[in-house]
């Protein structure tokens, strides 16, 4: 156990070392652009969120359009690159003017930053339905509310053994985007295998908690509110760890997929792949829950602590066990989320909201709550964009946990079992 940890160990510091101080030095060439959707009467809107790839060189990165429109990606050396723009993120009213200006190849001199423009809008939008443009954001919406799921249904095991609102909780899923960058990108490790050492390596860390703060703080008697505050301050001291480790810029998998169209939907490669790894999973959850021991007894110690430790369950070992798995899954969450998104020591807050809303919207303390809860957000939260800017999408969430939790203030699953 220790040798495993002193690998992740030396992998953050790896990361660090490679990160963004050697990235920026010797690295004048870039290709950069500025996204901006043009209407008919002229104005010029920025478009945020869009990936744009670059390769060439035998280099490939990806990055992502920032609020402004803008995007960046420093180049190895001066020579011929291909820059495509994944039409597939647009936004639905938004297309190219002139499609065969993507992917746009060109050469980059050295010491210069090339500018790539596409030209996107000027009053066109796509000729999709609406009920089509429903189907593609429900798709999207399930792809997220699945990994959602992972990194939500530790949360809610924690506070069903425990009663303990964990706020570091969301920092194993920044962990497990930057672990698992680490492992596929900086060591070129192939990225099944980097997802099960991204699993391991969140297990281990969650293992490590346990072990070295949670128990001692259990013998001691500390209330769940000191418990709590703490996890808040656990949750500021690892994102500045990771931030000093990785800097704070956002990084993108160079592991490019391609798009497979499935009617109306558009999803990646590795995006299919990801959801049937989140679903394998959950089902596993939902198993050692309903079928095995531990998961009975975790249920046991669930209800009644003191009851459960005198009929000979250990209750350490199960909230021990808890730990562990729990952030494994977040770790691997982040991970997979990371595929189709930026990783930074800033993801993990950023969705720190939408794992509560899961929680609670599915019922405290239920695993399958989590679960149902973070499905019903993900979708929710993606065919919203529909009709409300992409910019405000988690409000929509928030709305509806309020809107549930007003007419069952228990949640959706909410039960006196408050585990599986």
């Amino acid at each position: 156990m220790a040798l495993l940890l002193a690998s992740v160990v030396m992998a953050l510091l790896a990361a660090g070392a490679l990160g963004p101080t050697a990235a920026a030095s010797g690295q004048e060439e870039s290709v950069r652009g500025r996204l901006e959707e043009r209407t008919a009467d002229d104005e010029r809107h920025p478009v945020a969120g869009v990936r744009v790839f670059v390769e060439g060189q035998g280099f490939v990165e990806e990055t992502q359009t920032d609020e402004n429109g803008d995007w960046l990606i420093p180049v190895p050396q001066p020579g011929s690159y291909t820059v495509t723009l994944d039409e597939a993120t647009l936004p639905d009213d938004v297309v190219l003017r002139d499609p065969d200006d993507n992917p746009w190849s060109g050469d980059v001199r050295s010491g210069r930053s090339q500018i790539v423009r596409f030209n996107l809008g000027e009053g066109l939008t796509r000729e999709t339905s609406t009920i089509n443009r429903v189907i593609e954001r429900t798709a999207v919406g399930i792809r997220f509310g699945l990994l959602l799921a992972l990194a939500a249904v530790g949360l809610s095991l924690i506070f069903g053994t425990m009663g303990l609102t964990n706020f570091a909780h969301a920092e194993q899923v920044a962990i497990g985007g930057l672990v698992g960058y680490t492992f596929a990108a900086t060591m070129g490790i192939p990225l099944l295998l980097a997802a099960v050492l991204t699993l391991l390596a969140g297990c281990i860390v969650g293992w490590t908690q346990d072990a070295g703060l949670w128990k001692p703080l259990r013998r001691r008697g500390t209330g769940i509110i000191p418990m709590m505050i703490i996890t808040i301050g656990l949750s500021l001291f690892a994102r500045s760890v990771l931030q000093a480790i990785y800097g704070s810029s956002p990084r993108a998998f160079p592991h490019r997929s391609d798009v497979v169209a499935l009617g109306p939907t558009r999803l990646t490669v590795n995006d299919y792949i990801s959801m049937a790894v989140a679903l394998v999973l959950l089902v596993a959850v939902a198993y050692v829950l309903l079928r095995t021991r531990w998961g009975k007894a975790t249920r046991a110690v669930s209800d009644n602590p003191a009851l459960a430790a005198a009929s000979g369950i250990n209750v350490d070992m199960v909230i021990r066990g808890v730990w562990t798995a729990g952030a494994g899954l977040a770790a691997l969450g982040g991970m997979l989320l990371g595929l189709s998104q930026q990783v930074s020591a800033q993801m993990g807050i950023n969705m720190l909201l939408l794992m509560f809303a899961a929680v609670v919207l599915g019922g405290l303390g239920t695993a399958f709550g989590a679960m149902a809860g973070a499905l019903i957000v993900g979708i929710f939260i993606e065919v919203s964009t529909i009709v409300i800017p992409t910019e405000i999408k988690n409000v929509g969430a928030l709305a509806i946990l309020i809107v549930i939790l007003l007419l069952r203030p228990q949640g959706i699953l909410g039960r006196r079992e408050r585990v599986g």
